[in-house]
């Protein structure tokens, strides 16, 4: 059946709760690459030492999500042909290492790219502490959606990928390294998608090997920025937004380039160093100064 633009539109979506313990915080954190070093460093220790425990902010952003709802066959999306396009993240208040908290999604819009190039769908998650009732942070995401264009919608108003400098060189990179089981060890903090351990349904997606969960390389590439403009302090990272251009293969080394864009803005590229790809553009973050 086609896609059902009002329908998705006015899904009941319910309030999704989760649970989650000190353990879980630096099971992501060694899920993103975290802690490779022997000893670690300050920066590093934070992240997975439970006496002095930091979440990461990207961890936010895989907290009490609710996508069960997009294999409904009332919605008519094609789940064979749908991608991962963009991810957004807007944090309001640290996450703490531990705690619950719900999360309320949301459809934001559904753009029609035509018959023959799919449709885009844009997602927004509001993230709140069980607790208190703090607003921590907002998550949205867009899928490209390959076999659901013409469905009768409009292309007008799609949001534009932030725009990269151009002509001038970075003003910062650093290479961090990713291990051959990163995406075994990511898919612990709830990503259980097969096509990331499991080499026949790899291949047969048309990758020669299990790829890297994006969601795993948008979490590195925040450790990236953090390293570089924040001094390891999880807190100063207000916004942080990218486009996933291609996969990464477990094991690849990941450069970061950042260019400084104004007052506690910038912008970055994430670079697979061994295929010379760019698996992440368009990137932009926000910083407390």
């Amino acid at each position: 059946m086609p896609l059902d633009y009002d329908r998705i539109k006015n899904w009941p979506f319910a309030k999704a709760r989760q649970r989650y313990t000190r353990r879980d915080t630096i099971l992501y954190a060694l899920g993103i690459g975290a802690a490779m070093d022997n000893p670690l460093p300050p920066g590093e220790l934070q992240f997975v030492y439970e006496r002095k425990l930091s979440a990461l902010p990207t961890f936010a952003a895989v907290l009490a999500g609710n996508s069960d709802w997009i294999a409904d066959p009332r919605a008519g999306i094609d789940l064979s042909r749908v991608l991962h396009g963009e991810q957004f993240l807007t944090i309001h208040q640290p996450l703490p290492p531990e705690g619950e908290v719900y999360g309320t999604e949301s459809v934001q819009e559904i753009y029609d790219k035509g018959e023959a190039k799919g449709a885009v769908l844009y997602m927004r998650r509001e993230v709140h502490d069980a607790a208190s009732g703090a607003h921590l942070a907002t998550a949205g995401y867009s899928i490209f959606m390959r076999g659901n264009g013409g469905f009768g919608g409009t292309a007008e108003g799609q949001p534009m990928p932030y725009a990269m400098p151009e002509g001038r060189a970075a003003d910062a990179a650093i290479d961090l390294p990713t291990r051959p089981e990163q995406a075994t060890l990511y898919r612990l903090s709830g990503d259980w998608n097969p096509l990331h351990v499991d080499p026949e349904l790899a291949r047969a997606a048309g990758f020669e090997r299990p790829i890297l969960h994006g969601m795993c390389s948008y979490g590195i590439a925040a450790r990236a920025v953090l390293k570089l403009r924040c001094g390891s302090d999880a807190g100063r990272l207000r916004k942080l937004n990218v486009r996933f251009a291609a996969p990464v293969y477990p094991g690849e080394t990941l450069r970061t380039e950042i260019w400084d864009d104004g007052p506690g803005k910038v912008a970055f590229r994430v670079t697979a160093l061994e295929r010379g790809v760019v698996a992440l553009n368009n990137g932009y973050a926000e910083l407390t100064l």
